[in-house]
């Protein structure tokens, strides 16, 4: 019998017909799918709701791991340390406050308001993982903690590092994993948050009883002092990183208001353009930044023996070349990167160790030490800066004449990794356009150097000056080169790679200065910052050296009571400066005379 008479005659019992009236068997036909499926679903529902009853076992495993999940991620988030070194497992053998008194609170409200708290303390969490771990990356590049109120202008130029060291495509993909990262951990602390406040509501008495003895345990250990693996037992670490970071952007406000005022008062603010660096006129000074070049590249014991070879042999080369040498120390102003805050605080005699301030001081009219020699009116001034790719409107700021970039220089190579061009080529191209060239007035430069930027992958390789041609030389040498995704993953490798780079750019440098010096030249190099934690080594300073090279010993005369180190390697006991104060003291030296402004 088919089916659909089966199911019809047993929906009407009693009926004897069969078959007969054809149309009403229809309707109910249609009728009856809609039902069925309506049942099926609630049936469906009702399975799923009973599982736990049906599969007691796998129901309870699976209860007791997402609780136990969720503990660990809210405990892991409020223990979580801000700095790599800190990761390790003793770190989370702590009793957080900040679990404690959630426990507290959401056992002492109402459902919908408990669920309201626990969606907040996730989310809580979820800044709190955050900035933890922003204070990881900061630490390990730039040496110290991010700054909520400073700090997010960087990202765009971390972006285009990576754009430009590792390609476009992971540079993207980056930015959108680190936005998706976020999102996860929003939704994964939420409802860790929410899945621990549901199950302690259910359990209110023993989770009461716990959270008593927890907080017993808490206040006992915090009164007793009493620690564990260096660390004390009873943790207030969520509560604090929120609380320093809070402190650290009003302070970084208040800072702000305090700078303003600073940078417009100048000890040479109104000084006469004749009576700046007078004991200098007719003379050629270069400034140089070497990217990356501090005191772990001549001290470190994996850097040093290389750096310091290259540094002695080129004392040598140059005091043959008839050129003499001191030097010293600056404490840099930044830390393993923005190197613009190094270049802006030697040249304007200011601190500048944030963006902001960085800001603040470019877009006004405080003399910088390049701009004196435009106030002469006795040298044209120009920058080099192969590193520049698009606007840059701080060469006003600076009185620099005439600016060329990364693409005045001729430049036909190919890149090596963030640097878009060797430091020799740059420099031969410096020669070429600039400095060789005859003029009517001396010669003030300001030159930043980027062979040595990180991730120190490929590097450069000298070739003969006569071979730069427009730089398509280095193809080979750049094709055979480390890949900067091998090095930037690899601690031994990146402290040696860094190494080998400095000493490529000090060696462009002198042998540039053998080449093309003159009696008349005059060249100041320093390091801009230190190289990266994990570089430079873990509470390495910020000290970075600088040097002043001349023919004529009159120049160094001048200097003579810095108490400097004869040659280009500074020695362990030579003075070290904050480099907010070279500036004053190069004028000072040189003969300029102190006419304060006020602002």
């Amino acid at each position: 019998m088919p089916v659909f008479t089966r199911f019809h005659q047993s929906s009407r019992p009693g009926d004897g017909r069969s078959g007969a009236e054809p149309q009403p068997e229809r309707a109910q036909k249609a009728d009856v799918p809609e039902e069925a499926e309506t049942a099926g679903a609630g049936t469906r529902l009702s399975r799923l709701r009973t599982w736990r009853t049906r599969l007691p076992r796998a129901a309870r495993a699976l209860h007791l791991t997402t609780t136990a999940l969720a503990a660990v991620l809210v405990l892991g988030a409020l223990l979580l340390p801000n700095t790599l070194p800190a990761l390790k497992a003793v770190s989370f053998a702590r009793i957080p406050a900040e679990a404690v008194i959630g426990a507290v609170v959401v056992l002492a409200l109402p459902p919908r308001p408990r669920l309201a708290a626990a969606v907040l303390y996730g989310l809580g969490l979820t800044a709190l993982t955050t900035v933890n771990l922003l204070d990881m990356g900061f630490n390990e590049y730039l040496g110290r903690g991010f700054n909520a109120a400073l700090d997010w202008d960087l990202l765009p130029d971390a972006q285009a590092y990576v754009e430009d060291t590792l390609g476009g495509g992971v540079a993207t993909a980056a930015a959108v994993g680190a936005v998706l990262f976020v999102l996860l951990v929003a939704a994964v602390m939420v409802a860790a948050a929410v899945r621990l406040a549901s199950v302690l509501a259910r359990h209110r008495v023993r989770a009461t009883k716990g959270a008593l003895i927890a907080g017993t345990a808490w206040v006992t250990c915090s009164a007793l002092g009493l620690t564990l693996f260096g660390g004390p037992v009873a943790s207030e670490r969520g509560a604090g990183a929120l609380r320093v970071h809070a402190q650290r952007t009003v302070e970084s406000l208040r800072d702000e208001a305090a700078f303003v005022k600073q940078s417009k008062a100048d000890t040479f603010g109104n000084t006469p353009p004749g009576q700046l660096l007078p004991d200098l006129r007719g003379k050629d000074v270069i400034f140089t930044f070497i990217e990356s070049y501090g005191r772990s590249a001549i001290e470190d014991p994996v850097m040093a023996p290389g750096v310091d070879r290259t540094l002695d042999t080129g004392t040598r080369a140059l005091e043959k070349a008839g050129f003499a040498a001191r030097s010293g120390w600056l404490t840099s102003a930044t830390y393993g990167g923005s190197s613009w805050l190094g270049h802006s605080t030697t040249m304007s005699g200011l601190w500048i160790d944030n963006q902001r301030r960085y800001r603040t001081v470019s877009a006004g009219d405080h003399l910088t030490l390049t701009k004196a020699f435009q106030k002469t009116g006795a040298w044209d001034t120009v920058g080099v800066m192969p590193g520049v790719q698009k606007g840059w409107p701080e060469e006003k700021w600076y009185g620099l004449d005439k600016l060329y970039d990364a693409f005045d220089l001729g430049y036909r190579g190919p890149k090596f990794s963030w640097s878009t061009m060797p430091d020799q080529y740059a420099l031969e191209a410096f020669q070429r356009q600039v400095h060789g060239k005859k003029r009517d007035k001396p010669l003030m430069s300001f030159v930043i150097l980027t062979s040595s930027h990180q991730p120190w992958a490929p590097i450069p390789k000298m070739v003969g000056w006569d071979e730069l041609g427009d730089g398509s030389v280095f193809d080979a040498i750049q094709k055979a080169g480390n890949q900067a995704s091998d090095v930037i993953t690899d601690t031994a490798k990146s402290r040696q790679e860094y190494g080998k780079s400095i000493q490529y750019s000090l060696t462009s440098l002198t042998q540039w200065l053998q080449r093309y010096g003159t009696d008349d030249t005059v060249l100041v190099f320093l390091g801009d910052h230190q190289p990266i934690a994990r570089v430079s080594g873990t509470g390495a300073s910020r000290d970075v050296p600088v040097s002043i090279v001349a023919k004529d010993p009159k120049v160094l005369d001048k200097v003579a009571d810095w108490n400097w180190t004869e040659g280009l390697k500074p020695g362990r006991e030579a003075p070290v400066w904050k480099m907010s104060a070279f500036r004053d003291r190069f004028l000072k030296a040189f003969g300029s005379t102190p006419h304060p402004s006020t602002g």
